[in-house]
């Protein structure tokens, strides 16, 4: 592997993490569970069916509680959430 790789890695692994970062702080309330929620969403290799098969997810390390918990209390603000610069990988 290359240095110019190495260093493409790095900064995709920056954009990536600055990005997560981003849309945690965009959650007020049971942000750690939507987060995960998010996670086991985007990871699930097919349809989700209901929230119950995502609280089986491997991302998803909570119980299904916290799962209906999150969905039932938690809070996003969508404002800030929309306000975000988009983020540009190029």
């Amino acid at each position: 592997m290359s240095l110019l790789n190495d260093a493409a890695g790095v900064e995709s692994s920056r954009v990536l993490s600055r990005f997560r970062n981003d849309v945690y702080a965009c959650l007020k309330a049971r942000a750690d569970a939507l987060f995960e929620l998010a996670d086991a969403l985007l990871c699930e290799p097919g349809p989700v069916r209901s929230p119950v098969d995502l609280s089986l997810s491997p991302e998803y390390r909570r119980g299904h509680g916290a799962l209906y918990g999150g969905l039932s209390h938690g809070r996003t603000d969508v404002e800030q959430l929309f306000l975000r610069p988009a983020v540009s990988v190029l």
